[in-house]
């Protein structure tokens, strides 16, 4: 009775931070104002990627100005949370460091992302990791959530979501601001940025510097983040270019190990990465045991207006990659290292990356009216190495520091070709279709040996039905049914578990989207059937990454809606709800020895309720102060329903308040006030479940034992954010 009670409170709280469908409010403007300067909000460089409210697409769009009150160096994740069906990680505890996303279910590595129509997802292990571009929301303008398979995009094929980002767009005025918040857990950000508005009507150029750092909530898990942003631009009447160069520096100290019940009963904060024993027998911890990584990105888009109501979209892109985690290694064998003589001890070892991601995006569109016509294709490159070094060893035998111990190189060549067209099919139905062909051809050696080689082919069909049951100058009804297959090639981590197949999504969406200049609503059921799905068994591997094995059939469906009601200038209300049910339906797993039947059961790590809400006074325009909450119901860790791999419900509370300070002279200054986790709970958001089998109890005798892990959230904690613009 408590969760229902739970969930029946979220759903009449108020809200009003995030306007995701102002898209669908009837005479909505293409205007909005960021950072003091008037932007013109022409998505030119998304638009190959971007849904509309004609396309049959269940989807959600914020703004900058949504996130703006909650940003105050969390990552992006952690802003965007109130997302129907969305639920967020975060290793550290803190929403800093290592972050990740989950959508209806789907693990970060199946959420598609692109920056600007690029893909961002690291092309061998499909994830995206955040903390290598600390504070990137400070030059987001937009992002799109697509639910689902959405429409046609780049990179690893969308199999839970598509989240379609969006930089700064160029600003008209000049600006500077200079922001810093600090708080909980030794918590600092500070941040600059400027931008020079119109230069001679037709350049621009802006620029942000950022460092956030923290200790974390877990013990030693700290946070030393750098980034920047520059663009400079040009445009004119037709004309439209950019060129960004944006990255960032993170070194993190491990905390991706969790902890067990016990632990997280007796020490919630403990961390166990580094952890050795010295010659006295004492525990101690190594100092070094850090993930350093850098990664740059480059970046040059051109717009251009053609006759006959053409337009020309390119995107030249190139992103370099590399770093090391460092770990300490505790009575090792030296000859798991290739040295001599094979002995055991003591040693420090770096695993690294070296990686290059280059390509080129090209589309056309035309559009007379409701007709959109669009084509378009993709090609690009990862090249990657992976190698090892031995950087201390307490008896060395013949080894040389920094020798590699293993050396592994991977080629991934990707391309793709895609056509879209929407159209009036009557005076109120609109038709979409949308169609591609992606091909990959992937070579590398995994851990176990193994030489990959493989080349995919995927033909991805999209159709989509609108029906405009009532529009008017303030008003818009709606329905829409969409059909959509997508197919996903494995990734490095599913090869060197194991002999992969790729996996066939299709996904049937059915909404309906009701809006008013004070109310709008959006509501919808899906069914996503899987075939060969690739599901996370609950495990993982020895960097904190998900381990993921076929399961044959499985399904993912439910009933999402959104509700934002803005009665007067003074109180806003958005509250979700995503009701589901995710199904193994013909899982099996190894068992005492044999091999076991379950059939049914729930996926891992996939809540079947979520609920979020946030409630907004604003007694007047230079005061804000807002109530949020979220509810994730229970999840299981693995696919076997067992009870000990079970992650309870848990509800957070949050509270934010902002006062905007105008001085007859001086910035434009804001104060603002976070307080995470209101209620101070013992918050525990994600984990994970392992099995192996004991076969030296009892002689001849294997029995199977379970396991799992626990990463613990911080209770209650602040941060406090100052802000002055010119």
């Amino acid at each position: 009775m408590k969760p229902l009670l739970t969930i029946a409170a979220l759903g009449l709280m108020g809200t009003g931070l995030w306007a995701q469908n102002t898209k669908n409010t009837p005479n909505s403007q293409n205007l909005d104002t960021l950072r003091g300067a008037e932007v013109q909000l022409k998505e030119v460089f998304v638009s190959a990627v971007r849904a509309n409210q004609k396309m049959g697409v269940t989807y959600s769009e914020v703004k900058a100005q949504d996130i703006a009150p909650v940003n105050l160096g969390q990552d992006l994740p952690f802003l965007i949370r109130w997302i129907p069906s969305v639920v967020t990680t975060s290793d550290a505890g803190t929403g800093i460091g290592y972050t990740g996303i989950r959508v209806r279910g789907s693990d970060a590595t199946r959420v598609n992302v692109t920056i600007n129509g690029v893909a961002y997802n690291d092309a061998e292990s499909h994830s995206t990791y955040w903390v290598n571009l600390p504070d990137f929301a400070s030059s987001v303008s937009s992002l799109q959530l697509q639910r689902g398979v959405g429409t046609s995009t780049q990179g690893p094929g969308a199999f839970g979501a598509s989240l379609n980002l969006s930089t700064t767009q160029l600003a008209e005025q000049p600006y500077a601001i200079v922001q810093a918040s600090a708080g909980s857990f030794a918590t600092l950000r500070n941040n600059v940025s400027f931008g020079t508005g119109l230069i001679k009507d037709h350049w621009s150029l802006q620029g942000r510097l950022s460092r956030i750092v923290s200790d974390g909530y877990i013990d030693r898990a700290s946070a030393r983040l750098n980034a920047y942003f520059v663009q400079g631009g040009y445009q004119d009447e037709n004309t439209k270019i950019q060129g960004l160069l944006f990255g960032g520096h993170e070194v993190t100290y491990q905390a991706w190990y969790g902890i067990d019940a016990f632990t997280l009963a007796e020490n919630r904060r403990f961390n166990p990465a580094g952890a050795y024993t010295d010659d006295s027998g004492v525990l101690r911890f190594y100092d070094k045991q850090e993930d350093n990584y850098k990664q740059d990105h480059a970046q040059w888009l051109w717009y251009e207006d053609l006759p006959g109501d053409w337009s020309l979209n390119t995107t030249l892109h190139f992103t370099r990659g590399r770093g090391y985690y460092e770990e300490f290694q505790e009575d090792a064998l030296l000859g798991d290292y290739g040295f001599t003589p094979d002995v055991r001890t003591d040693l420090v070892r770096r695993k690294w990356l070296d990686n290059r991601f280059y390509g080129a995006n090209a589309s056309m569109l035309r559009q007379r009216g409701q007709e959109i016509v669009q084509f378009g294709a993709a090609a690009s490159r990862y090249q990657g190495d992976h190698f090892g070094q031995v950087i201390w060893a307490q008896q060395a035998g013949n080894s040389q520091p920094r020798t590699p111990y293993y050396f592994y190189d991977a080629l991934k060549t990707e391309w793709s070709a895609w056509s879209k067209y929407q159209w009036g099919l009557a005076e109120d139905w609109t038709g979409f279709v949308d169609l591609q062909y992606r091909g990959i051809h992937y070579v590398t050696q995994v851990d176990t040996g193994a030489v990959i080689d493989d080349v995919f082919g995927f033909f991805n069909p999209k159709f989509g039905l609108t029906w405009t049951a009532d529009q008017g100058s303030n008003r818009l009804s709606e329905w829409y049914l969409s059909y959509a297959v997508a197919h996903r090639e494995p990734n490095r981590t599913d090869y060197e578990n194991g002999s992969p197949k790729p996996e066939t999504l299709r996904d049937v969406e059915w909404g309906y989207r009701w809006a008013t200049p004070e109310i709008q609503v959006q509501s919808n059921l899906f069914y996503m059937h899987y075939t060969d799905q690739l599901v996370l068994t609950g495990a993982i591997d020895e960097v904190g990454a998900p381990i993921r094995a076929n399961v044959g059939r499985s399904y993912r469906a439910g009933w999402e809606t959104q509700v934002n009601w803005n009665p007067n200038t003074h109180w806003s209300w958005q509250s979700s709800l995503s009701l589901s049910r995710h199904r193994n339906q013909s899982y099996r797993e190894a068992w005492n020895g044999g091999v076991r039947t379950l059939n049914d059961t729930p996926i891992a790590l996939s809540p079947e309720v979520v609920a979020s809400s946030i409630w907004a006074w604003t007694p007047d325009p230079r005061t804000r102060i807002q109530l949020a909450a979220q509810h994730v119901g229970q999840q299981y860790l693995g696919n076997t329903q067992s009870e000990v791999g079970l992650l309870p419900a848990y509800t957070q509370w949050d509270l934010v308040a902002s006062r905007i300070f105008t001085p007859a002279y001086g910035p434009k200054t804001t104060l603002s006030l976070m307080v995470n986790n209101l209620l101070n709970r013992d918050l525990v958001t994600n984990g994970y479940y392992y099995t192996y089998d004991d076969n030296w109890s009892s002689p001849g005798v294997v029995t199977t034992v379970e396991g799992a892990g626990f990463y613990p959230q911080a209770g209650r904690n602040f941060l406090v954010g100052l802000e002055m613009a010119w």
